[in-house]
């Protein structure tokens, strides 16, 4: 069918030069990752069009099976470029090793199907003459349209969306396995010629590779790079291997009576074999850099680059064991939460891997330090150190300190560092790191930016700390805290209009203890919001029985900022006055300006939630605050409490003096409520009435004391009478303010009060 034929080998001439030139425009039209992948397909379509043209040419000229040198070169150079081409795309591996795994893998499969292909078709090519190498090297074409398969399968991305294209590509190379596969079976049988229907098969392939050009490249995310690579399904792992068992027993087949295997078959065996020794020896390669990378995963930080925990802890433990003579410094990071809440945990980590390096440069040779996790830092120096703990510490701390030009504020955090050495009292290295942590402590309480050495005192003060935390935990479950009552009274009138509760806590071991002994523990555990809820719970119930007799009683509670930064504040207020049955409008919240510093939306939006159902809020220790005047604005506050750092200083101190003058007239162009607090004397109450505040509290109007006796006091009528100590009473018509918040002068112990830094007053 000489028609047929020329038509079959112009319409693939056609269609590979088309698809060439579909691959090189593909090549221009995508991104650079994909550019060298159609540049290599389009030089694989040009050798197929070359190949073609010669095939063509040759056959015309009188050989109908043109198996010569020189097409047989373009051909070979075509399923070379071809494979480099796969080997291009954007889910083929990146590494020279892989790509010499996946190589190898295309190259088993061939080999191992040349015994099997031998026995189900080779052994019918006796009568054909295969003295021609060229001649029998077409023969494996099949084979090598296997081995790109394979490469594909490969590289085609498992556990990743299949590209369109490559699916394509990947039908193409079946449909050309089918075709060679067809023409090796027919030329054995001698049933080919020129113009066979099977000759539609190869522009086929040709086509499909020129419609894969059409679709657009596949999408990549940003961290689509540093992203781990998917772990390969386990037919993957096995697919190179699955017909080497059907070579072995092919072999056998192909044994010949004289017992000799036909030499085609001996050679691809021997090829096999020393495939199969490169491909497990670069498994074996893979895994050791695999074990190598595991282990720097287990034993290196990988933000810092720093040895880890782990690392730390096996160092301190052989040390402990070879020299123990040891010392341990933990550092923690002052501050460095505010960085990660103000700048974002990315900047955060660009602070934390600058900070390691000037920590690694300032230890030096000296000693390890390592990251134990978060912003907490360890060193660890051995026995026969030539340098001393302390002056390591002093090193460290001058390496963190802030050089010229370097912001300060809120970015560049200091560190509390804790020191501790090997001794008697150590029965473990957990010792020895518990003792380095309470030092760090230590110096955290002394200021920050500070170190301490861990000593006898400490450590007996750290487990009774550790104790009263545990009591701590039940006291609220257990109903060991109650609510004392100081009166605030109206200057103008001298009646009682709130009072204000403080905490206390009837320890069943120590007795009462003042806020001062407890609210730093529970602010720093979280303790302190469940207290708080307790707070507001119990003077709302206050107020409540209050108002039975004092229908315009009201009550105010003061809030801890963790407590504010609660998206369930607005429920535990409504719920602590429905369960008391008092009005929203009854209640006040006092907020200190710390509590307020990151006025975010989202507490802004609880407090103007809370301001709509009537409830009040107070702005206490006004004054002391970096931003007192933006809070008038942002703040739907209705009354400022005045702090008793400026009142103490009235009347001697004309500066504080005027500070009140000037607070009380900037209330009142708020339209805010002015409450004095810390008033002790009668000279300090002239004054303050006299500049027009509102309200007063302190130990001139009343101490501390329960409900009942601030119930006995509403009746002695005696609220602004000079002197006001235990004694002092209040008048009937005034109100009940409560909350976790001391009024001011010195505490029973003695001890002069003030406000907490979480926004608590102690007392």
């Amino acid at each position: 069918m000489p028609g047929a034929a020329l038509a079959s080998d112009l319409g693939a001439l056609t269609v590979a030069v088309w698809s060439m030139v579909a691959c090189a425009d593909a090549a221009r039209r995508h991104p650079a990752a994909l550019r060298r992948f159609w540049l290599l397909l389009a030089v694989t379509m040009g050798l197929a069009a070359v190949g073609r043209a010669l095939w063509t040419v040759f056959r015309l000229t009188g050989d109908d099976l043109p198996h010569t040198p020189l097409i047989g070169a373009v051909f070979t150079a075509g399923i070379v470029t071809g494979t480099a081409a796969l080997l291009c795309a954007g889910s083929a591996p990146r590494s020279l090793v892989g790509r010499a795994r996946t190589v190898l893998d295309g190259m088993i499969v061939a080999l191992a199907l040349i015994p099997i292909g031998w026995v189900l078709v080779f052994r019918g090519i006796a009568a054909a003459d295969l003295s021609d190498p060229l001649r029998t090297f077409g023969l494996l074409y099949p084979m090598l349209d296997l081995m790109q398969l394979t490469i594909l399968v490969a590289v085609a991305g498992p556990g990743r969306p299949v590209w369109l294209p490559m699916t394509l590509i990947g039908v193409g190379l079946a449909v050309r396995v089918v075709a060679d596969a067809a023409y090796v079976s027919l030329f054995a049988a001698g049933e080919y010629a020129p113009g066979h229907p099977i000759d539609v098969c190869w522009p086929l392939t040709y086509l499909l590779i020129g419609v894969a050009t059409r679709h657009p490249p596949p999408h990549r995310d940003a961290g689509d790079d540093k992203r781990d690579s998917p772990l390969p399904p386990r037919w993957r792992v096995a697919l190179p291997y699955l017909p080497v068992g059907g070579a072995i027993v092919a072999v056998v087949l192909t044994r010949r009576p004289t017992g000799q295997t036909p030499p085609l078959v001996f050679a691809a065996l021997m090829a096999l074999l020393a495939a199969l020794a490169l491909r497990q020896g670069l498994a074996a390669n893979e895994n050791l850099r695999l074990v190598a990378r595991l282990r720097h995963l287990a034993y290196v930080d990988q933000l810092t680059g720093l040895p880890n925990r782990l690392t730390f802890v096996r160092r301190l433990r052989a040390g402990l064991r070879d020299k123990p003579a040891v010392a341990v410094l933990l550092l923690d990071l002052d501050g460095f939460k505010q960085v990660n809440d103000r700048f974002g945990h990315t900047a955060g980590d660009t602070l934390l891997a600058g900070l390691a390096a000037r920590m690694r440069a300032a230890v030096a040779d000296d000693g390890m330090i390592a990251r134990l996790g978060g912003d907490e830092f360890a060193v660890l120096l051995a026995g026969g150190r030539p340098v001393t703990p302390e002056r390591l510490a002093e090193r460290l701390l001058a390496a963190l300190h802030p050089s010229s030009g370097e912001e300060v504020v809120g970015v560049h955090p200091s560190a509390s560092i804790g020191i501790a050495e090997y001794g008697p009292r150590h029965t473990s290295y957990t010792d020895l790191l518990r003792d380095a942590d309470i030092a760090m402590y230590a110096a955290k309480a002394a200021g920050k930016s500070a170190y301490r050495r861990c000593t006898p005192a400490l450590r007996e003060s750290a487990v009774s700390r550790a104790e009263l935390i545990a009591d701590l935990r039940r006291a609220v479950d257990e109903q060991q805290l109650h609510l004392d009552f100081q009166p605030i009274v109206d200057l103008s009138t001298g009646t009682v209009r709130s009072a204000e509760a403080l905490v206390r806590w009837r320890h069943p071991r120590l007795g009462l203890l003042s806020p001062a002994r407890f609210l730093p523990l529970a602010e720093e555990t979280g303790l302190v919001v469940p207290i708080d809820r307790w707070v507001i719970r119990e003077a709302c119930r206050a107020a409540a029985s209050w108002r039975d007799r004092l229908p315009e009683a009201t009550v105010a509670v003061n809030i801890a900022a963790a407590h504010l930064r609660r998206p369930d504040l607005v429920a535990t207020v409504t719920a602590a006055t429905g369960e008391a049955g008092l009005a929203p409008q009854a209640l006040t919240l006092e907020l200190t300006e710390s509590a307020l510093i990151e006025d975010t939306d989202a507490v802004l939006d609880r407090l103007g939630r809370l301001r709509e159902l009537g409830v009040r809020i107070a702005i206490d220790d006004f004054g002391t605050g970096y931003s007192s005047l933006s809070y008038l604005h942002r703040i739907p506050a209705t009354e400022l409490k005045i702090d008793r750092s400026f009142v103490s200083r009235i009347p001697e101190d004309a500066r504080a003096y005027a500070t009140v003058e000037m607070v009380t007239r900037l209330a009142g162009a708020f339209d805010l409520r002015v409450v004095a607090e810390g008033v002790e004397t009668d000279g300090q109450h002239a004054a303050v009435a006299a500049i027009g505040c509102a309200q007063g509290q302190g130990w001139r109007y009343g101490r501390p004391a329960s409900l009942a006796e601030l119930h006995g006091r509403a009746g002695s009528g005696a609220g602004a009478a000079p002197g006001g100590g235990s004694g002092a009473g209040a008048v009937p018509g005034g109100g009940l303010k409560a909350g976790a918040v001391s009024g001011g002068g010195p505490d029973p112990a003695g001890r002069v009060t003030g406000a907490a830094e979480s926004g608590l007053t102690l007392t």
